[in-house]
């Protein structure tokens, strides 16, 4: 298992700078990887041939297409295990790179109120039918290292469990209970189901990791992100799910204890053109890191190259660059794998062009080229929440510290084609401007002890002083700046405007004194904005 310390920066160091015409611009050794993609142009195929091989230092499963390919292709293309078996595979395929997902845990074994896709009742069930199917099961199946059970048998919302208390199905004994009490019994007795299952798996010997498909504490879910904060998501126990607490309402009980890692499955509900589409990336890792928060077990998201409606057979694929974001940057989030998933139950004979997952392997090729940031020991830069950035929309950026290096990997996923974005990217006393094209994923290294070249210049067309200040910020601005009138502004660590002013260039040098607003204390940037660049001081309020 991979061991990395997450690190939360303080706000100063945080912040991304967004705007054009910054005064430097830099980048890291030429970050081009050596191969690059001509996607396929032929219906129906995935051309793995043509991509060099490579690994990662991750448990990617594969679950999509194969068309023919009976020689293992994905191991030889950054996944470890496979789970949508073609040719030979179910037999001669090594253990170690066979995953399982195990559709119809609880709907397989007959006609039970537990199967009942309306019901999803825990009462009444034919519990000896139930653990013979399991047995069954266990008994029949490969050896594998990583087993997913896909249950979705039970009631996700409060009142979808109340609405039970009305339907004749149930017995009577349970409707008669207060509302308090048929809930928390209902909870209680789905969590048994839950877990029986995987209790049943083990005492017949079945030894392979086990998860559960999307049964995490904060399920997935798109419109009310932005609604809670940050920290009411990580520490309000209300936003978990049931199915992941004990019966003091805690996160713990039997089913989450009975699973090895965590499978949110953050699909991507919208497509790009949707005005919620765009937010793609931010929930993405929103879903990561929103678990991570609440569990120390490994998390591994289904992925879906597809904008999700399992049951709409003309379900399209998602853009190029999305896929390509996919495959990258759940891992600068915490994430130790993902499982690409595709739906096996599509209609046979379907003509499409497969080059989105090309783009997915491209993203995953591109990421090995530095797996060695990624390997043991490492830190990760997360200088603001997805929540956060979902919010303002802004661009993503996030790292990976090893030893001197950093790893950054960014997108601006609300960008114009032909947009331009300069985005400041810091850790500790470094500092990089680099610049996005489009929505373009961007990812390569820098030398940490690059520092010169790193940190802001000291700049003497533009001095600020006191720094730190009080009430009065002096401003002086060299004759000889080549600004011209400026726009100064000054931004908070969360990119708010708290202060402009416009300054009138003067003939020689030009001095202005700015009574500061009542704002609170602490790190600011003065943004002065010329005809020809833009210059940015960094300075520290203490009223």
């Amino acid at each position: 298992m991979i061991h990395y310390t997450k690190i939360r920066l303080k706000p100063f160091l945080a912040t991304i700078i967004l705007f054009t015409g910054l005064l430097f611009s830099a980048n890291a050794q030429d970050c081009q990887p050596e191969y690059v993609l001509k996607p396929v142009t032929a219906n129906n195929t995935i051309e793995w041939s043509k991509f060099p091989e490579f690994t990662l230092p991750f448990k990617i499963i594969y679950s999509g297409p194969r068309f023919g390919d009976t020689q293992s292709q994905p191991l030889k293309h950054g996944f470890s295990h496979i789970s949508a078996f073609s040719g030979p595979e179910p037999g001669s395929l090594n253990a170690k790179n066979r995953a399982i997902l195990w559709y119809g845990v609880a709907t397989s074994s007959g006609n039970q109120p537990w199967a009942d896709n309306t019901l999803r009742s825990p009462w009444g069930n034919d519990t000896a039918a139930y653990r013979s199917f399991w047995d069954n099961y266990g008994e029949s199946i490969f050896d594998a290292d990583i087993l997913c059970l896909d249950i979705e048998r039970m009631q996700r919302e409060d009142r979808d469990i109340l609405a039970l208390k009305t339907n004749a199905q149930i017995p009577q004994n349970y409707r008669n209970l207060s509302d308090a009490d048929f809930l928390s019994t209902y909870k209680r007795d789905i969590r048994w189901w839950y877990t029986e299952a995987i209790n049943r798996l083990r005492a017949k010997g079945v030894k392979a990791t086990i998860t559960s498909y999307s049964d995490v504490p904060v399920r997935n879910t798109w419109l009310n992100i932005t609604s809670n904060s940050w920290q009411d998501w990580t520490t309000n126990l209300a936003r978990t799910h049931y199915l992941t607490q004990d019966n003091s309402g805690k996160i713990g009980g039997s089913f989450y204890n009975a699973l090895d890692f965590l499978s949110p499955s953050p699909y991507y509900y919208y497509g790009y053109d949707h005005p919620i589409g765009k937010d793609y990336l931010t929930y993405l890792l929103f879903n990561i890191e929103s678990n991570i928060a609440w569990s120390n077990k490994p998390v591994i998201p289904f992925v879906w190259m597809r904008v999700h409606d399992s049951y709409d057979p003309t379900t399209p694929l998602i853009t190029p660059f999305m896929a390509e974001a996919t495959a990258i940057f759940p891992f600068f989030s915490g994430a130790k794998g993902l499982w690409l998933w595709e739906n096996p139950f599509l209609p046979s004979g379907r003509q499409e062009n497969y080059s989105t997952y090309e783009h997915f392997i491209y993203g995953l090729y591109r990421l090995s080229a530095f797996k060695d940031m990624l390997e043991g020991s490492y830190q990760l830069v997360i200088p603001e929440t997805a929540r956060d950035l979902m919010e303002k929309q802004t661009p993503v950026w996030r790292g990976v510290v090893k030893g001197s290096d950093i790893l950054i990997a960014a997108q601006n996923p609300y960008a114009a084609d032909d947009q331009t974005t300069n985005v400041v990217v810091t850790y500790q006393k470094w500092t990089r401007t680099i610049s996005l094209k489009g929505k373009e994923v961007y990812l390569c290294k820098f030398d940490l002890n690059d520092v010169v070249n790193g940190t802001e210049p000291h700049n003497s067309e533009i001095s600020v002083f006191p720094n730190p200040v009080k009430t009065e910020l002096n401003i002086l601005l060299s004759g000889a700046n080549g600004l011209g009138d400026v726009e100064m502004s000054i931004i908070n660590t969360k990119g708010q405007t708290v202060f402009s002013k416009h300054i009138k260039a003067a003939a020689g040098d030009t001095k202005d004194v700015v009574t500061l607003p009542a704002i609170p204390t602490g790190i600011y940037f003065v943004r002065f904005a010329g005809k020809s660049k833009t210059i940015t001081k960094k300075i520290v309020i203490n009223q």
